[in-house]
């Protein structure tokens, strides 16, 4: 069976904006990100060796979510207009290296990046998630495991791939509590908020204890501390709100997408206008084959 990379274009597109120097071309146009872009593709390609890869990008909101709670992301702070500038040319750089990009009106990515990873692993397929993103844990499993890009206070981790051991390390609860114990602490990068005062240790101390979050409901005149008792008990629809909001839709309405050929025409004719011009030499050392069509 194959290898795929889904690839979280947005985290990763933000990572290779802040990743690099103000870059610009001689009009001014900002370059950065796409240069980083360019980099981090082939190198998860040189360094994973994967049979496939996929880039998933957001196109609007998360409708369903947004229907449950209107605040879902609302105190995202907008995309630096350098980088706002720089995603269009993103997608086209990725569609010409073959990479695809994966986007859907009104459906996050992040459900699209499960959804397609669910139906690769149970077609037997070895799945990598590339993404920062602490809620695609909940999709690990045998399959499918996620590959962390270095952290940028401490790059020399270098990427490191988490399994369902890994995942209990991080969070100290497994794979498919994740939701769950987001819903319980709260996500603030989604503007979701858990039981004020309940934190990371408190909630895996009553996971182990109880299991599941309708565990915690159910037995929370037990909690301790006491003072969370009152709290949960009077609370419980709003985290079953919150589970709504942090568990990922792994059944898309997105068919199953395949990967294509590199355009080697169209990438090195974008390449050079954006004179990116050590890019467009490395492109054409790897896409020499292609390049003989042009």
């Amino acid at each position: 069976m194959a290898k795929w990379l889904l690839i979280d274009g947005y985290n990763m597109a933000f990572r290779a904006f802040y990743g690099m120097p103000e870059l610009t071309r001689a009009d001014g146009f900002p370059t950065g990100a796409l240069h980083g872009w360019v980099k981090t593709m082939w190198r998860l390609q040189d360094q994973e060796k994967p049979d496939a890869m996929l880039v998933f990008f957001d196109l609007g909101g998360s409708q369903d979510r947004l229907a449950l709670h209107p605040e879902y992301k609302a105190q995202r702070k907008e995309t630096p207009e350098p980088l706002e500038k720089q995603i269009p040319v993103i997608k086209d750089l990725t569609r010409a290296m073959g990479l695809v990009g994966v986007e859907l009106a009104g459906v996050e990515s992040d459900d699209l990046v499960a959804s397609q990873a669910r139906a690769l692993a149970s077609a037997g397929h070895e799945v990598l998630i590339v993404s920062a993103d602490k809620d695609f844990a909940q999709c690990v499993d045998g399959r499918i495991k996620i590959l962390l890009p270095p952290p940028t206070a401490n790059p020399k981790l270098g990427w490191r791939v988490l399994d369902s051991a890994g995942v209990v390390e991080k969070f100290g609860v497994p794979p498919e509590r994740i939701a769950e114990y987001l819903a319980l602490i709260g996500d603030t990068s989604d503007n979701i908020p858990g039981i004020n005062g309940v934190g990371p240790k408190t909630a895996v101390k009553w996971f182990a204890e109880f299991k599941t979050l309708e565990g915690i409901i159910a037995h929370a005149g037990e909690l301790r501390p006491e003072r969370f008792r009152e709290v949960v008990a009077k609370e419980a629809d709003k985290l079953r709100m919150n589970l709504k909001l942090t568990t990922l839709r792994t059944e898309s309405p997105l068919l199953h997408v395949g990967p294509e050929e590199p355009q080697a025409g169209r990438l090195f004719k974008l390449l050079g206008s954006l004179e990116m011009k050590s890019s467009l030499a490395e492109a054409r050392q790897r896409y020499s084959e292609q390049q003989k069509l042009f």
